[in-house]
C-alpha cells in the first residue's frame, strides 16, 4: 500500500518540477502572455487571468497523453 503511494508522490513531485521549469522558461518565450490573456488594472490592482495560455497547456498536454497512450 505505502509503495504505491511513494510512486505516486515521487511522480507527483516530478510533474510539479516540469511545471516550474515551463514557467520559468515559458516566460521568457512569451508564454503566458499570449493575445486572449485577460488582464485588468485598475490603480495598483492587477487580475491576470491567462485564458488562451491555459487553452494551449492543455491542448499540447491531451495531445502528449494522446500519444503515450497508444
Amino acid at each position: 500500500m505505502f509503495d504505491s503511494f511513494g510512486k505516486m508522490l515521487i511522480l507527483m513531485g516530478a510533474i510539479l518540477i516540469l511545471i516550474g521549469v515551463l514557467f520559468s522558461v515559458g516566460s521568457k518565450i512569451g508564454l503566458g502572455r499570449l493575445p486572449g490573456d485577460i488582464v485588468y488594472q485598475k490603480g495598483n490592482f492587477t487580475f491576470y487571468f491567462p485564458l488562451m495560455t491555459s487553452l494551449l497547456l492543455s491542448l499540447l498536454l491531451t495531445l502528449l497523453l494522446w500519444i503515450f497512450r497508444k
